[in-house]
């Protein structure tokens, strides 16, 4: 099975399409990269989602976004490629969490929820 990785920014628009896709498929991990405020509120809003997150302060310069997404993910990923999402949170986390995943080596694959379930682009 895939694992997930997807943003969570701080903006709670965009929370229901990023549960709506974990719950679209039987991901085997499911990590959410995101800040103090959207670990504790999104666990709140959406309880029955069991999901690590990768706390990183989003206002840090990309380089130390890249860094700090890097340590919380390390040796944490079994596979060689995980499916990424990032409908929720800024910039700046997209670039480090790309640059993260790509200095891990890992293969990415950008998925959005659909209808029949995870949709990879």
């Amino acid at each position: 099975m895939t694992e997930l990785i997807a943003c969570l920014g701080a903006g709670k628009g965009t929370w229901n399409e990023v549960a709506k896709l974990i719950s679209a498929e039987s991901w085997s991990n499911i990590f959410l990269i995101t800040n103090d405020f959207g670990k504790e509120n999104f666990a709140q809003k959406f309880p029955t989602v069991k999901a690590a997150f990768v706390v990183v302060d989003d206002f840090a310069p990309p380089q130390q976004l890249a860094e700090a997404i890097k340590k919380g993910l390390f040796g944490k990923i079994a596979d060689t490629e995980v499916a990424v999402n990032m409908s929720s949170g800024s910039g700046n986390v997209h670039m480090a969490l790309i640059t993260a995943l790509l200095q891990l080596g890992l293969g990415i694959r950008f998925v959005v929820p659909s209808e029949a379930g995870a949709k990879e682009l």
